[in-house]
């Protein structure tokens, strides 16, 4: 496919559109990118994922499009997972604890330290660089360009990634303290009036607002993620607060616990009518505006 085209990408993905035709398993796709994954709990089901396998090699010879069986990996899940191994091509496939899907950092125990150090480590050479390169560094030159290059490699999809160990959350907003203390004249300022001077919210703060922005996007049908897939309308304690508040399960893990259809709920369930009832995207944001402007730790853990 030519680099570049529009018309190439949808001619592709055209292309490879019946690859998960007779799977037994789940598979996702992205552009040029497959996972296929299942749950394996006996030796009958690794072997229907390893026929699954078959298939994608047979569908790839008959296309013509082979697969690079040396960048094909396999993660397993669980602890109790019989670690089986599989093979594509005669060839048995590497195992990883750590991989990097779409531009996050996955690991084999789901939790996300070696993300939030990703993306410190993002993050600060970013603001380095800004701090090396400007020498007028007003608020006025230095906000925008903290916004535009160093804060999105601190917040890309976090409503995957949201860490929960205060280790982790320290780790990002540590950033943003440096970013801050940039500023002549801010040094000496605690971190709560240097945010307040300049107009920002704590990291943190920034991404339970966005797990409360993707719950409204799911509610209101903005989002291809169905709603219902996600929660459950809890219709028996609704005496106070809005209208939608939302079930909250019990949960044995602390990954599950933090997860994000179980971390949103007591934020969702703690906004108030008037926000609940935003008929626009906008007009939500600037609802959860002026409730945070009531108290700086409104959407704090």
């Amino acid at each position: 496919m030519p680099q570049g085209s529009v018309l190439g990408p949808i001619l592709f993905l055209i292309f490879i559109n019946d690859l998960d035709s007779g799977l037994q398993n789940w598979i996702l796709k992205f552009a040029d990118d497959a996972k296929v994954f299942g749950r394996i709990s006996s030796l009958p089901s690794a072997m229907a994922l390893q026929m699954d396998l078959a298939r994608l090699l047979q569908w790839a010879s008959e296309w013509q499009m082979t697969f690079n069986v040396d960048k094909c990996k396999v993660m397993h899940i669980g602890k109790s997972n019989e670690h089986f191994s599989y093979y594509m091509d005669g060839v048995k496939l590497e195992k990883v604890s750590l991989v990097k899907d779409l531009g996050l950092l996955v690991s084999d125990d789901l939790k996300v330290s070696k993300q939030c150090t990703s993306a410190y480590s993002k993050g600060s050479q970013m603001l380095g660089m800004i701090n090396r390169t400007i020498r007028c560094k007003t608020a006025k030159s230095l906000l925008p360009l903290y916004k535009t290059l160093v804060r999105p490699h601190l917040e890309y999809c976090t409503a995957a990634w949201s860490p929960y160990y205060q280790k982790d959350r320290e780790l990002l907003e540590r950033v943003q303290h440096r970013f801050t203390r940039m500023i002549p004249g801010f040094g000496a300022k605690t971190y709560e009036n240097r945010l307040r001077d300049l107009g920002l919210w704590s990291l943190e703060e920034r991404r339970n607002r966005a797990d409360l922005v993707e719950v409204y996007k799911m509610w209101k049908g903005l989002s291809r993620i169905s709603f219902d897939s996600f929660f459950e309308v809890d219709l028996q304690h609704r005496t106070r607060g809005h209208s939608l508040k939302l079930r909250k399960n019990r949960c044995r893990l602390d990954i599950r616990q933090h997860f994000f259809s179980e971390r949103v709920v007591s934020a969702w369930n703690a906004l108030d009518q008037q926000t609940i009832d935003s008929s626009s995207l906008n007009i939500f944001k600037k609802n959860l505006s002026r409730m945070r402007c009531d108290g700086m730790d409104r959407f704090m853990d």
